[in-house]
């Protein structure tokens, strides 16, 4: 048992100790494209899948709540993901592929914000959530692991976890995620 503790520790740490200053400015002009945008009164629009979902709407929840003992005003963040009454229904009746973009093409307004989060950068349903969000003049920010799938092709955007590891990358993914949050809330 030990052994598994330390090596998932050690891992952690080799992923960790690839973000360099590349990823760092990525990271900062992710946050910046983020302010500007809520600064116009646009919307925040997060989506992802499995464990990617959930870290999609914890940030969401980051923004809409905010981080700190001290709150600030709340910002228009929205996590596609979290309508599970649409997903459920709109999946039966129609396809899991569109789930994200059906719920884009009834809430969005162009200007706005698409961040998307998968691991592999190649799930169907995210995939076309980011196409019709390009071509509806909406940015998209992209967080992604192993070589960034075909969603680091069509992102405004990307950021991504070199890693083959599923724990690794999305442990990555919240760590950043917080961090470009706190960005949004302090300079907001």
């Amino acid at each position: 048992m030990k052994d598994i503790i330390k090596n998932s520790i050690q891992n952690h740490s080799e992923v960790l100790s690839k973000i360099n200053n590349d990823l760092l400015l990525v990271i900062e002009n992710s946050a910046n494209l983020i302010v500007n945008k809520l600064k116009n009164s646009n919307t925040i629009f997060w989506c992802g899948n499995g464990g990617s979902a959930a870290q999609a709407s914890h940030l969401s929840a980051e923004l809409l709540g905010g981080m700190f003992s001290k709150k600030v005003d709340p910002f228009k963040s929205i996590c596609l993901n979290n309508d599970t009454s649409f997903i459920t229904a709109w999946s039966n009746d129609n396809s899991f592929d569109n789930i994200f973009k059906r719920q884009l093409q009834g809430l969005s307004s162009r200007e706005d914000v698409l961040i998307v989060l998968s691991t592999s950068g190649n799930s169907k349903n995210i995939l076309n959530a980011a196409q019709y969000a390009k071509n509806n003049n909406i940015d998209v920010i992209s967080f992604t692991g192993n070589d960034g799938g075909r969603l680091k092709e069509i992102s405004d955007i990307n950021i991504n976890i070199d890693s083959q590891s599923t724990a690794r990358i999305q442990e990555m993914h919240i760590l950043i995620g917080h961090i470009i949050c706190e960005i949004v809330e302090k300079l907001s």
